[in-house]
């Protein structure tokens, strides 16, 4: 209890004007004490500064570490106040990371994009069927614009083409996504927040082939960026961090609210509730659906909350057996910090965020490497320019997918459907196979 106290209180006080990390420092190492913590968080509230709250880590005022930086995720720390104190100080800056979605022309759009103006899209056309497969077998990606289609079922038959028919639920999911029509959910993200390129469903043992997103309405700037992960692939691999995700793995962490326990509570902070995950309200149903996605999970019953935590132990890349090679198949979404910019969740500490992602031996990444991470799908992504009708469907082993922060001007609205392909079971790596 000490150590986390001590920890907010560190990277709270760091926000205080005219003080720095030493001043903290010798602040506290006179007398390590709650009560000393509690003093320096009296004192930030004397402040009124504005860009600090109860609970906000914006180190707006932080003069040693600069604009937008806190204290990096806590760690294990003795008890002993004075040891813990340094160790707490040593930690590394947690800066915010922006992802950049330059539109690239790492792949030519005219290889994947099939102009459907002269074909009435109300109905199959073998013609059209068949060039989508070709495209996607050839590319992994395919784009149908000027379909002339405007409702999210028409397009969805289109989208099944290449995705498949059967109708994949989404349930152990890390987004709050809500079902549009049967199987057909929206994008289950604020429009403010940035996305960082990932690939859908990543996180869990039962991932999906392919995914398709389609355009019902869109806004200036409304774009979805899709990343090669070939060329991705190949440019991590040739650093030092791409190396060490090959040799020491990855672990997702979940941490999953109860919507039962929230549902007369402000949940402007809550993420995602367990019974939205997996689509039950019986918790005595999650393990077995928990156990076919590979997840291990964790119940913390305080009372009437039931909070679950789940991991998945796995590797970076998988295997894709189209072009037998190994495919990056991560990123930094499964982390805390793809809620740097959600409205609600961005001010809550790291180490108390829904998602957090190490590496399998359960060790921390670096700021620089999760720079890294960032860089290179962004110097491979391009975007897809949505208009009315137009239907997307990706691999997910080939691209990664995401978007920018959209701010939708007035009288103008972005609905996209999302449909995921067929399910295959995780291997991770083959070795042999770089």
């Amino acid at each position: 209890m000490f150590a986390r106290s001590c920890t907010r209180a560190m990277r709270r006080f760091s926000t205080v004007p005219n003080m720095t990390l030493e001043s903290v420092a010798t602040s506290m190492l006179q007398e390590p004490t709650v009560s000393v913590v509690e003093s320096m968080l009296e004192r930030i509230a004397e402040t009124h500064n504005p860009a600090i709250d109860e609970l906000s880590l914006e180190a707006s005022g932080a003069e040693l570490l600069g604009e937008n930086t806190v204290f990096g995720p806590e760690i294990d720390i003795p008890d002993v106040p004075c040891a813990m104190i340094k160790q707490v100080l040593a930690l590394e800056p947690y800066t915010v990371i922006r992802p950049m979605f330059p539109d690239t022309d790492a792949l030519d759009r005219s290889l994947f994009t099939i102009d459907c103006n002269q074909v009435d899209m109300k109905q199959l056309n073998p013609d059209v069927v068949n060039l989508m497969k070709q495209t996607y077998h050839d590319q992994g990606i395919v784009y149908l614009c000027n379909t002339n289609l405007t409702q999210l079922g028409d397009m969805q038959n289109w989208a099944k083409v290449l995705v498949g028919q059967a109708d994949v639920e989404y349930t152990g999911g890390a987004n709050p996504r809500k079902a549009l029509e049967k199987n057909v959910y929206d994008v289950g993200a604020p429009l403010s927040a940035w996305l960082h390129y990932h690939h859908e469903m990543a996180y869990v043992g039962r991932s999906v082939k392919s995914i398709s997103l389609f355009c019902k309405h869109t806004c200036d700037n409304g774009g979805t960026f899709a990343s090669d992960n070939l060329q991705t692939t190949d440019a991590l691999l040739a650093t030092e961090f791409g190396q060490k995700l090959k040799d020491k793995n990855i672990c997702y962490v979940r941490n999953l609210t109860d919507r039962a326990f929230y549902a007369d509570k402000d949940q402007s902070m809550v993420y995602n509730h367990w019974q939205d995950s997996f689509d039950v309200e019986d918790p005595e149903l999650v393990e077995p659906l928990a156990t076919e996605r590979g997840l291990v999970i964790e119940w913390d019953v305080q009372g009437e909350n039931r909070f679950l935590k789940t991991k998945y132990y796995v590797s970076a890349f998988e295997y894709f057996a189209q072009l037998d090679r190994n495919l990056l198949y991560s990123s930094v979404a499964d982390d805390a910090m793809w809620f740097d910019s959600w409205p609600g969740i961005d001010v809550v500490p790291d180490e108390e965020r829904p998602l957090k992602l190490t590496f399998g031996d359960d060790s921390s990444m670096t700021q620089q490497e999760k720079q890294l991470y960032v860089d290179v799908y962004d110097n491979y992504g391009f975007e897809l320019k949505w208009q009315p009708g137009d239907i997307g469907v990706m691999c997910n082993y080939r691209f990664a997918h995401g978007r920018p922060g959209i701010v939708l001007p007035e009288g103008q609205k972005r609905e996209l459907g999302v449909i995921l392909g067929e399910t295959f079971e995780r291997e991770g790596h083959r070795d042999g196979k770089w």
